[in-house]
């Protein structure tokens, strides 16, 4: 049979993508029945915007999984869906209202909420059409979105059940509060940096302290020493007078252990209202000292007027900027005398938000929390008992010590974009617990009910997407007669995904899926590196590093990256990305493509049915390549990708082309036709031996090459072709 002379990748990969889709086998059930399972189901993209390389390496690797459990005969199934992702693709949505010069708080909610949905239906299809570049065999009949109506229904249900077991609570406590976007976040998305600030030493009557958060001090409740600190024994559980700014008046000394005796003069200020440590000390202390005074606004500006009305020292730092006021107060304590001295190299860690890099303040507020220790403690064991095992196994350890020192999880965003709490607030302080509004309040039949405005952290919607997608109800039908997705496909065999959100989202599948489903939700969990630039540098759009993942797809081809994100890609640690990697991998498959074109060029003649009499060279190279698909299959097995890749790169290179092919140049041109048809099968058999080896890796080329075989038995597609036997 006739090729091309060249291999263009524009030309192939959209008519065999097409070709696979028509043939239907992404979906499982088109399929003969197989009794062993393989699933994957693919962690939802966040449909804001394009797809990037980080996304083309789980596609990548995802897709080498489900090609070769298909090829060796199992039920396999890749489920593909997209996510809403609640903050993330608000602050995106207000980038884009910022151009049109708009504003997300004057616009009404139910109309910013439609906005937005239209804005993430345009991008999962941008989404899914991205994916199918890059020859994602997933099964796009069951695709999922993490706001479909059941999705919703079911994850306001797993929050009404844990509510009613006592493992979800509001609760009044400090949260990260983002001044910029107006939203609280959980601990796990703080963003730390190291800073090199003025530390300050005041004057608290005949206490000196340091303090590096001047503008709190209007809010301050207690004087905070070590109970064993001997330079401040007698001052312990006594009252001090202190001046202020804005007056004279009293404060308590107490003694708890949080404080460190060398931090400063080993003395500190407590201020309940911003700073997590402080609240601690006070719930300690609640019946020696005042309660939070909260004198920092939602805004990030001081609202003393609030707390001190009538003070008019107070007026001069009221609505000021938490930088603006640090300066000015510490201006104005030099000059009356009440700052001791300054440090000007005071290094510490500053919380800031992941997004905008504003630093987060702490701020007292109800939220909803879960208990997470309950769950924490059940996912511990799983890992364990090596129900679920990690690749590469050095994340147990990073996973143990953090679920073993793991805090309550803030599931409340004030924020339109997301599921909303199915919570509602009567006047007369009832909280009710339902989906649907009620008619009146049980506890005073008062009809004067809101619904919460928060919605829920898109982490909590998430972490339930393997049981949800697969379509989980706690009332599965026990009939056999028809057997559901769930039933069929849960656990999964593998969760893959990148190692920077094991604790953001692998953790918290874990412990929501042992909670509702009673079952690992998954049995092997895969993390991939980070794809930086060829200097081994993040990559960033400030840097003018990004590399776009179809730019690259239109010079050289989908196989050709997958390839690149591929070989050198060690589970676990980052990789670096180079444009000269791809373009060597653009020369294999040509390579692939040159190599094949001669063996079809020379095998016109071949009867798939003739009956080769192999000399003993002959039997010697099969069974080596028998040995060879052996040790690929083993490579499969134990995850190891990048060496099975890399390995079938230099046999069908080095060994096949450079030496098998020309061994056999002699022999096609031979007159001996019974000589000739044994090198044709020779070569017809390790060419679509290779190819079969390839095309979890090289899906498109393979497919092209394999329509084109002169072979007996030849299957739709290859993609349904038996992984080759040894």
């Amino acid at each position: 049979m006739e090729i091309s002379k060249i291999y263009e990748p524009k030309k192939v990969e959209d008519r065999i993508y097409n070709l696979w889709l028509k043939s239907g086998f992404f979906n499982p059930d088109k399929l003969p029945i197989k009794k062993k399972v393989f699933s994957i189901i693919m962690p939802p993209a966040n449909a804001n915007g394009s797809l990037h390389l980080g996304h083309a390496v789980f596609v990548a690797l995802q897709d080498i999984m489900i090609r070769y459990h298909r090829m060796k005969g199992d039920k396999t199934l890749w489920l593909p869906g997209a996510d809403h992702a609640g903050f993330e693709t608000q602050v995106v949505y207000e980038k884009k209202l910022e151009k049109e010069g708009r504003n997300r708080f004057q616009i009404p909610r139910e109309q910013l909420w439609k906005e937005m949905w239209d804005f993430t239906q345009a991008n999962k299809t941008i989404m899914e059409n991205q994916l199918r570049q890059l020859g994602a065999s997933c099964d796009w009949s069951r695709k999922k979105f993490t706001l479909d109506p059941d999705i919703i229904s079911k994850t306001q249900d797993t929050f009404i059940q844990m509510r009613k077991q006592g493992l979800v609570y509001r609760g009044e406590r400090l949260v990260n509060w983002c001044a910029k976007h107006q939203t609280a976040f959980s601990d796990l998305e703080i963003k730390y940096e190291e800073r090199n600030d003025p530390l300050y030493y005041i004057k608290y009557g005949p206490i000196i302290l340091a303090t590096g958060r001047l503008e709190t001090k209007f809010g301050d409740t207690a004087i905070a020493v070590h109970p064993k600190d001997k330079r401040y024994q007698k001052y312990i559980n006594k009252e001090v007078e202190i001046e202020t700014l804005i007056g004279k008046t009293k404060i308590k000394i107490i003694a708890d252990e949080a404080v460190d005796p060398d931090f400063g003069t080993g003395a500190v200020k407590v201020t309940p209202a911003h700073d997590p440590t402080d609240f601690e000390i006070w719930q300690r202390h609640k019946n020696e000292i005042p309660g939070p005074i909260e004198v920092i606004d939602k805004f990030g500006r001081l609202n003393l007027l609030e707390h001190f009305p009538n003070n008019t020292e107070a007026k001069k730092y009221h609505g000021l900027k938490i930088v603006e006021a640090r300066k000015i107060i510490a201006e104005e304590m030099e000059k009356k005398g009440l700052m001791a001295k300054i440090d000007q190299n005071y290094k510490h860690n500053v919380g800031l938000c992941y997004k905008c890099g504003n630093v987060l303040e702490p701020r007292l507020l109800p939220q909803w929390f879960i208990k997470i220790k309950p769950l924490a403690d059940k996912a511990i064991e799983v890992v364990k008992k090596e129900k679920i095992k990690f690749i590469p196994s050095r994340f147990n350890k990073i996973y143990f010590h953090w679920m073993k020192n793991i805090h309550d999880w803030n599931i409340s965003r004030q924020i339109v974009w997301g599921i909303q709490i199915p919570a509602w607030f009567c006047e007369c302080g009832e909280i009710i617990i339902q989906k649907e509004k009620p008619e009146k309040c049980a506890k005073c039949s008062g009809n004067k009910i809101e619904q919460d405005t928060d919605v829920f952290d898109t982490w909590f919607s998430s972490c339930q997407w393997p049981f949800l997608a697969l379509g989980f109800n706690k009332s599965q039908s026990s009939s056999k007669s028809k057997i559901t997705d769930y039933e069929t496909y849960y656990p999964t065999n593998v969760m893959e995904t990148g190692y920077d959100i094991l604790f953001f989202w692998v953790a918290r599948m874990i412990m929501l899926g042992l909670y509702k489903t009673k079952k690992i939700p998954f049995k092997t969990v895969y993390l991939h590196g980070l794809v930086n630039d060829k200097d081994k540098k993040k990559m960033s759009k400030s840097k003018g590093n990004v590399i776009d993942p179809f730019g690259i797809i239109a010079d050289y081809g989908a196989d050709a990256l997958r390839m690149g994100l591929i070989i050198g890609n060690t589970p676990g640690n980052d990789l670096a990305f180079s444009e000269d990697k791809i373009r060597g991998y653009r020369n294999f498959a040509n390579k692939i493509w040159n190599a094949s074109r001669f063996v079809l060029m020379n095998t016109k003649k071949f009867n798939p049915k003739s009956q080769p009499k192999l000399s003993n060279k002959d039997k010697k190279t099969l069974n080596d390549l028998k040995t060879f698909t052996k040790e690929i299959t083993k490579l499969m097995e134990d995850f190891k990708f990048y060496k099975a890749a890399e390995k079938i790169y230099h046999y069908f290179w080095h060994t096949f082309c450079d030496k098998i092919i020309e061994e056999q140049k002699k022999r096609l041109s031979d007159s001996n036709k019974a000589n000739q048809q044994n090198s044709q099968y020779l070569l017809l058999k390790i060419l679509k031996t290779c190819l079969m080896l390839l095309h979890p890796f090289m899906p498109f080329i393979t497919e092209e090459v394999y329509q084109n075989l002169p072979i007996k038995n030849k299957k739709k597609c290859l993609m349904n072709e038996n992984w080759p036997k040894y």
